[in-house]
Formats: structure tokens, C-alpha cells, sequence
């Protein structure tokens, strides 16, 4: 017999500080005295964000101003299935009071939760909140551009970012790999000087990855490990960019950490291929079930146009390097 399946839209209340709220489930529902993102089912007829509204209205007493789509996530619990809608919540009006009994609490969500025992649905956002939002990938392409590149990359960090990818094809392709692996070797530091994570592309040499702070798995790659059935064969962060959904199922299968997907606009680096567009991007997005990072065409101006589609946040070169 089939377990029945139960939509929710769920609200990561987020003050400017980054600080998140949770709530602790009445002694009255199910999983009393646990802790949770507040929202709840959606009713028929309701689009997400509309359910979101009313649920948060109905618990918090506050009136959304701002809210976007951020992951859909499927959880199997003993006597149900709950496919939750995960949405950011940065704006609103009121102050959030638990009209239904329940504790209250701002917790760091960079920090170790200790208010109690979480739901276990709620474990994988809480996670994923820790990545960061912006996601750069390193353009060095011959072995002159070095210098200048760590200049870049040094002011790019300066200025928060904190994740990035060690990813030359270009490099790679006409010269030696003590070479490119120099260049990757100073990469890696400099990040690691700024409390930065940085990821090499499955296309460099697999020992670099057990160096690195994680693998980022190109499509195709994705794909035949996730059909081979073997375990990822390096530690770290999983990033899998996707263009399809049958890429996206490799990311699912192999429990990636977050996706890359496009290219959403078109873009110098691939003439002459159009972009997927931001409508297509969102709906393949949705069936990530993890963190989605927009790549093509990227910028800060782009960023909020992202967040509505429900990325996670950007991915990108020139303009992240740049900025």
C-alpha cells in the first residue's frame, strides 16, 4: 500500500543578520517538541507562495513581503511521503509570535543547532544554507595569465567570495600538466588564505581532487559514475553541472551537494548556442532537489532575476572575477 503524499510549502525566515527562525512543534501534532521550518500543507488550488502566505500569517502573524522559490524536496517519514517546497522568506511585516502555542527561536544556521532535536526534513536545508551564494570559475587559460588572475581572484575574495572552481580545458589542451597543476596548486591556496572552498572540475587529473575541497563533476562524467553504481571516489563538496534532466538525476544519484545548470543567457563563450532561458531554468530547477547555481550570463544584476527562478545563487567568470 502506498503511503500518501503531502505538499508543503515551508519558509526560511531569514533576518538581514542571517539569522533563521524555527519553531517547535505543539504538544498537540505529531513529532511534538521537535523543530521545524513553519509553513504547511498546501491546499488545493494555491500556488506555493500563496500557501506559504496564509500558513505564515496563520502561525506567525506575519504578512509576507518578500518571498522566492528556493528547493523542492522530497522526504519519506515512517507513514507518509511530504514533498516540501522550500521558499526564502527575506521581507515582511509584523513580529512573528507562535499563535498556535509553539517556542520560537533565531538560531545561526552557520553554526551547530542546538534548541533541540530537528525534524528530519528540516536537517537538509539547514545544510544547504551553509553554501555560499556565488560560485566562481577560474579563466586562466595560459600559463602568462597567472599572475594577473591571482590579482583578480585575491580582490574577488576580499570581497566574500567563497567558493570556487579550478576549471582549465583550455589550459590543459596545450600545455604540460606540472603545468596546470602549479596553477591549480596556487588556486587552492589562495582560497584556503581566505577561509574559501575550492572544487576541481572532474576533467583535471583524479589525484587532484583528494587535494581539493571537493569535485566538480562535469555532465557527462556525472552520468557514468551515477550508472556504474560506484561511490563518489573523492571526499568534499559534489557539484554536478547539469543541463538536462537526465543530468539532474545524476546529481540526485549521486547525493550531490548542489547543481550547476544552464547556460541560462546567452553568453560570448557559446555563440552559438541560445540560452535555456529563465523559465526553463526554474522548471528544471525544481526538480533538482538540492541547491541550483544559474550559470550564463551572471552577474549581480542577474542575481535577484536567479533567486525568483529559485536558484540557490550565480555561478560564473568574468563577471564575479570582475565585479
Amino acid at each position: 500500500m502506498s503511503k500518501p503524499l503531502i505538499n508543503v510549502a515551508a519558509g526560511m525566515i531569514q533576518r538581514a543578520d542571517g539569522s533563521l527562525l524555527l519553531a517547535e512543534r505543539p504538544a498537540d501534532k505529531p513529532w511534538s517538541g521537535w523543530w521545524e521550518l513553519p509553513g504547511g500543507k498546501i491546499e488545493p488550488g494555491e500556488t506555493v507562495l500563496q500557501a506559504l502566505a496564509r500558513e505564515l500569517k496563520e502561525e506567525l502573524d506575519i504578512d509576507i513581503t518578500e518571498a522566492t522559490p528556493w528547493i523542492t524536496h522530497v522526504h519519506e517519514y515512517p507513514k507518509n511521503i511530504v514533498r516540501l517546497a522550500f521558499c526564502r522568506v527575506t521581507a515582511w511585516n509584523g513580529t512573528p509570535v507562535g499563535r498556535e502555542g509553539q517556542i520560537l527561536a533565531w538560531v545561526d544556521p552557520q553554526q551547530p543547532i542546538t534548541v533541540g532535536q530537528l525534524l528530519p526534513a528540516t536537517e537538509p536545508p539547514l545544510r544547504w544554507l551553509q553554501l555560499p551564494d556565488h560560485y566562481l570559475l577560474t579563466s586562466i587559460e595560459r600559463s602568462e595569465n597567472l599572475p594577473r588572475f591571482m590579482d583578480l581572484l585575491t580582490q574577488a575574495l576580499k570581497r566574500g567570495v567563497r567558493l570556487v572552481q579550478f576549471r582549465e580545458p583550455a589550459w590543459s589542451a596545450h600545455a604540460a600538466e606540472h603545468e596546470v597543476y602549479s596553477g591549480f596548486r596556487q588556486v587552492l591556496q589562495r582560497c584556503r588564505e581566505f577561509e574559501a572552498q575550492c572544487l576541481v572540475n572532474s576533467s583535471h587529473p583524479a589525484p587532484w581532487r583528494t587535494q581539493a575541497d571537493g569535485t566538480q563533476w562535469r555532465a557527462a562524467d556525472a552520468r557514468a559514475l551515477a550508472e556504474s553504481g560506484s561511490p563518489v571516489p573523492a571526499p568534499g563538496l559534489i557539484g554536478v553541472s547539469a543541463h538536462t534532466l537526465d543530468d539532474l538525476a545524476a546529481a540526485r544519484a549521486l547525493n550531490a551537494d548542489f547543481a550547476v545548470l544552464g547556460h541560462v543567457l546567452d553568453t560570448p563563450s557559446h555563440p552559438d548556442r541560445p540560452g535555456m532561458g529563465w523559465e526553463q531554468f526554474s522548471r528544471l530547477a525544481e526538480q533538482a532537489g538540492r541547491p541550483v547555481f544559474a550559470i550564463g550570463g551572471q552577474s549581480a544584476q542577474t542575481r535577484p532575476i536567479a533567486r525568483e527562478h529559485g536558484a540557490h545563487g550565480i555561478a560564473g567568470i568574468r563577471h564575479l572575477l570582475l565585479a
